[in-house]
């Protein structure tokens, strides 16, 4: 009687594991509004029955749609006074501990090598303190006569340069419609990549401190940002700067910060897909969370899975990081009912999001593009095996717990 029960326990756990491993399984629920297209991407929306026609390549308008008219655009396309910012903003701007090389014709008092002081200022001997902070070099030369002459060394004025030799590193804060919104720094050289012939040469130079770099730096912008206003606070004084030459292979206004500086990238608060591509300003990449284990494993090498992350570049779809996790291809008849995952979040109010996707399906739709979201930074993807497998799976399961009632006789 006992082995009688225990056999009619294993076929009826047995029917009840293959009903569910082959019935439909019910989509995730989200709080963001997915099934509308509403949500961060409309691409997150679920694709109808394939028979059900529907306009075909709609989501970068649906997503358009949710647009705030960017701020600093004007009625042409054009930008609101971003070409004179550039002009004032232009050139080498020099910061704190940048090192300069001072030179006056036939004066030694005067020469050497200068630091710019913590409070902006460069010391020369037996002269008042001469402000350096945001200037150029130019500049400085310019005070410099000045300040010979008026302090009564020379008559006339003397033939001097004021060159950088090397330039510091400098500490900005970067907040809005970027990914790590933060305080950073940017353009140091660590003391193995400082190149010494360079340095002793005169005339430095470089761009590890335009605000192109200080945006990548921070996660790059978000999809939702409008590049037509990002905003540069400089000692209490704003200046709006046009940067959507990046993304329109024209030239982009850039310019070099200094220490102290704000940056603020507004949200248009919708999902631009022209913004998902690589630039200066993007992300370098897309670092995935990903699983794709029929089994639990007790790590990544006995699964045969080289890392639990994995990098893809920016503007990768779904469904080619589905092909790059190993989740598509074998045997046709085992890979009807499988099915992907995708975990992401609203990067503008932090809630997360559930899609899933039927890969055969969706690699067969001629409307695929309209329901394949972009990657964002930190999504996770999981990947569940057809109903062939799971039926596999079922057994297994029956088996053990056959198993385990013979043990309890």
């Amino acid at each position: 009687m006992v082995q009688l029960r225990t056999g009619a326990l294993g076929v009826g756990f047995a029917l009840s594991l293959t009903a569910t491993a082959c019935g439909p399984i019910k989509s995730p629920d989200n709080i963001p509004p997915v099934a509308s297209g509403h949500a961060y991407q409309a691409q997150y929306r679920d694709p109808p029955p394939r028979d059900k026609a529907e306009p075909v390549l709609v989501s970068a308008r649906m997503n358009a749609q949710r647009c705030k008219p960017s701020r600093g655009a004007t009625a042409d396309g054009g930008s609101k006074g971003s070409g004179l910012v550039a002009v004032v903003l232009r050139g080498e701007r020099l910061s704190r501990n940048d090192l300069l090389d001072i030179r006056v014709v036939d004066d030694e008092t005067f020469n050497g090598d200068y630091v710019i002081s913590r409070d902006g200022l460069i010391k020369l001997p037996y002269l008042a303190p001469i402000r350096a902070e945001g200037r150029t070099t130019d500049d400085i030369e310019r005070d410099l006569t000045r300040a010979l002459i008026a302090d009564g060394f020379y008559d006339d004025a003397p033939r001097l340069s004021v060159r950088v030799r090397d330039f510091a590193g400098v500490s900005v804060a970067v907040s809005g419609a970027v990914f790590e919104p933060h305080a950073i720094e940017v353009g140091a050289a660590s003391a193995d990549s400082i190149d010494r012939a360079r340095q002793a040469a005169i005339g430095a130079s470089t761009e590890a401190r335009n605000m192109s770099d200080a945006l990548r730096s921070v996660g790059g912008v978000r999809p939702d940002a409008d590049l037509s206003a990002v905003t540069l606070i400089r000692n209490g004084r704003r200046y709006q700067l046009d940067m959507r030459g990046v993304f329109e292979g024209r030239h982009a206004v850039d310019v070099m910060l200094i220490t102290g500086d704000e940056i603020e990238v507004p949200s248009r608060l919708c999902f631009q897909d022209n913004l998902m591509r690589p630039s200066p300003v993007s992300p370098p990449g897309v670092s995935l969370f990903l699983s794709n284990l029929t089994q639990p494993a007790t790590g990544n090498a006995p699964s045969a899975v080289g890392r639990d992350v994995r990098e893809v570049p920016y503007g990768t779809r779904f469904m080619q990081a589905v092909v790059d996790t190993n989740c598509v291809g074998g045997a046709r008849a085992s890979s009807a009912h499988r099915s992907a995952l995708l975990f992401t979040r609203d990067p503008m109010t932090g809630v997360s999001i559930v899609i899933e996707r039927r890969i055969e399906d969706m690699l067969r739709r001629a409307d695929r593009d309209d329901y394949d979201p972009y990657l964002l930074p930190g999504d996770s993807i999981a990947c569940y095996d057809s109903s062939i497998t799971n039926v596999a799976e079922v057994a297994r399961v029956v088996g053990a717990v056959g198993a385990a009632a013979m043990l309890t006789r």
